[in-house]
Formats: C-alpha cells, sequence, structure tokens
C-alpha cells in the first residue's frame, strides 16, 4: 500500500481521538445551564471518557488478536464515531454520560493499536509518531477552538455543535474502510497477548506515562482558573489555554523527528519536562502569564509524543509494541485521570493554587528521575525519521 495512504490513515485517525473530549470541554457550562446539569454530572463528560482510555486499554490487544489489527481500528473509529453522531439527543443527559462511555472505548482500543500500526508499517521510522500526536492536538484545538462559534452561529444549537463532529469520523471510517479488504479475518494470526507487567522498563513507561498525562490534564484543566485568580479576564484566560493548545502542535511535530535523527531521548525527555517545571515556577512568581504557558506547552508537546514513541523504539514487533502500549495507556491515563481532581482538592482545602502549584512540582521531578531510568538502562540508536 501506498505511504502516503498510510500516513493519511494514521493522521485522519488520530484526528478523531479528542473532539469529542474537547468539545463538550468548552462548552460544559453551557450545557450546565439549558440542561440543568450538576458539576459532578457534567465533570463526568470529560472523566469517564479519560478513564476509559485507560481501563479498557487492555482490552485493544485482544481483539487485535482475534481480529487484526487494522479491523480493530476500524471498530475503535466507528465506536467513537457512533457515540459522537449519538449526541444528536443532547437533550438527554443520560445519553451524554452513556456516549462519553462508548466513545471512551473507542479511544482506549484506538490509543495503543495506532502506536502498533506505525511500528507495522513503519518498523524503522518511529519519528512517524510525529504525525500521531500533531493530528490529536489538531483535533483538540480545533474542537476547542469552534465549538463556541458554531454554537453561535447555529441558533445555540447544542445537538448539531456536539454531533456535528462526527463527520471528522465518517472520513475516517472511509479511508480505514480499504484495509477491511486488505487484512480478511480467515489470515489473522492467532495468538494470546499478555501485558507486560512483569517488564521493570515496561512499568517505568507506565509511570512516566502516568506522570505525563497528569500534568497535561491538570494543566489543561486548571491553566485558566489560575488566570481567573491572577486577575485575567475570562476571555483572556481561555485564550491562554488556546496558546497551551496551539503550542504543541509545531513541537509534537518537531521534537519526534528530532530524537530519530539525533538519539539522544534522554535529553529531549528531560528538556521537555524542564520546560514544565520553568513554567510552573513562573506560575508560582506569579509574573506574567504568557512566557508560563508557552513553556508549559512546549513541555507538554514533546512529552506526549516521546511517551507515544517509547513503546515503539523499545520493541521489536508491532504486537509486542501494541502491548506495551496498552499497558502504559492503561496504567497512565488511571493516573492521569486523578491529576485535575487531586490539584482540585489541594485547591478546595489551601484556599490558593500555590500549594497545587506545588505538587505539580513534585510530580515534574519524579517524572525526570523516571525518565532518567527509563534511558539510562538501554543503549540507544538512530533510526531514520
Amino acid at each position: 500500500m501506498k505511504k502516503f495512504y498510510l500516513l493519511l490513515a494514521v493522521f485522519i485517525a488520530t484526528l478523531n481521538l479528542r473532539p469529542m473530549i474537547t468539545s463538550v470541554a468548552s462548552l460544559i457550562g453551557i450545557m450546565q445551564s439549558d440542561l440543568g446539569m450538576s458539576g459532578s454530572t457534567a465533570s463526568l463528560l470529560t472523566t469517564l471518557p479519560v478513564l476509559c482510555m485507560g481501563i479498557f486499554a487492555p482490552t485493544a490487544t485482544v481483539l487485535r488478536d482475534r481480529i487484526g489489527l487494522e479491523r480493530t481500528i476500524f471498530i475503535a473509529l466507528l465506536l467513537i464515531t457512533g457515540a459522537t453522531a449519538l449526541r444528536v439527543n443532547v437533550g438527554s443527559v443520560l445519553i451524554l454520560v452513556v456516549t462519553a462511555l462508548i466513545g471512551g472505548v473507542g479511544l482506549s482500543l484506538a490509543g495503543p493499536l495506532l502506536s502498533a500500526f506505525i511500528k507495522k508499517y513503519y518498523p524503522t521510522k518511529p519519528g512517524i509518531v510525529s504525525i500521531y500526536s500533531a493530528s490529536m492536538t489538531v483535533g483538540a484545538a480545533v474542537a476547542s477552538a469552534y465549538s463556541i462559534q458554531i454554537y453561535n452561529r447555529t441558533d445555540h444549537s447544542l445537538t448539531l455543535t456536539l454531533s456535528g463532529w462526527a463527520i471528522l469520523g465518517v472520513f475516517a471510517l472511509i479511508v480505514w474502510s480499504v484495509f477491511l479488504k486488505s487484512s480478511p479475518g480467515n489470515h489473522v494470526r492467532v495468538v494470546k497477548s499478555k501485558l507486560p507487567f512483569r517488564n521493570k522498563r515496561a512499568m517505568l513507561l507506565t509511570l512516566f506515562f502516568g506522570l505525563m498525562a497528569s500534568m497535561f490534564y491538570s494543566v489543561t484543566a486548571w491553566i485558566s482558573p489560575i488566570a481567573h485568580s491572577f486577575g485575567y479576564s475570562p476571555s483572556s484566560s481561555a485564550m491562554l489555554l488556546t496558546i497551551f493548545t496551539l503550542i504543541q502542535i509545531p513541537v509534537s511535530l518537531a521534537i519526534p523527528v528530532l530524537v530519530s535523527k539525533f538519539g539522544k531521548r534522554r535529553f529531549f525527555l528531560i528538556f521537555c519536562s524542564v520546560m514544565e517545571l520553568i513554567g510552573i515556577v513562573l506560575l508560582l512568581l506569579k509574573l506574567p502569564m504568557l512566557p508560563a504557558v508557552i513553556a508549559l506547552g512546549i513541555g507538554a508537546g514533546g512529552l506526549f509524543p516521546l511517551a507515544l514513541m517509547l513503546p515503539i523504539v523499545e520493541t521489536n514487533s508491532s504486537e509486542e509494541a501494541g502491548e506495551w502500549s496498552a499497558l502504559s495507556q492503561f496504567g497512565g491515563y488511571i493516573i492521569g485521570s486523578l491529576g485535575p481532581f487531586l490539584i482540585g482538592v489541594i485547591y478546595d482545602h489551601s484556599g490558593s493554587f500555590v500549594a497545587a502549584l506545588l505538587a505539580m512540582l513534585v510530580i515534574i521531578v519524579v517524572m525526570i528521575g523516571t525518565q532518567w531510568f527509563i534511558t539510562g538502562r538501554k543503549p540507544e540508536v538512530q533510526t531514520r525519521s
């Protein structure tokens, strides 16, 4: 199959991995007002998909072993698209919660298996993961930035705004339908996957993924409230969140390519973590927030693709890469989903964000230590980007 089509398949699939979350996040206040949702119910619409991405990640390898890699990714996209389309009945709070659960299962399947897909078709080019991470960031940013505009231009229609993002999934299903023809069920190898719980390196990667995700979701959830507490207007606070998201796009494209070309995974991992450290320190000093947000965006934009890349470069086959990715996302997203909650609890008890920011500093320091161990126990080799 032509390389361009394979890259298109990765791009269009990962473009669908965040809009159902970020479109809701940008409209939560409106949805609470229009639908009479409580805060706890509203939080489920963003928390459930992230939890599912962790809890159901091991299912990805089980399905892959039974029906094949490409077919499982197609099913994942079908679940995401169907869940998003079902939000046409957005007047029902129950439907919103159920679709968050269904979509989360789809996300849990697609995440680790897209890493395995890259390993299968680009075994010597892990830098291709930059397309994965950048496309995911683009999808998140577009849905976050345009959901409010679509809502205003459709006469305040939550139905059209939330379900309309299913169009991206329709395009993805069309592209991925080609793989159904090229991977018939009778050619699927019957193997039995086991998550590498006893592999110390795999467990270190899982811890790193969890710490990385914890920081990412904590900053995403709380950067606007932090800005507001510093005296920024609601519009300026929202703009800082947008900048945090957008700065990740070029970084997530560049970092995997640089690592593939020069090696030095330890340097780039710790560099990105130090950028997050600088961002949190700037917030603690209560300096103008733009430099802090840029530093945090650079750190987050680099760490996520590196977390996706490590299972690919550390393993020897697409099956093994899928197993390591499933484990790292299983534990990682569960840990990551707890980050924003922990920050909220600390803020509620302390009454300010100082203690919460100090907790983030601790997370980053532990993450740097984990990265040091990950990269210090296996020789690095350069790979073609």
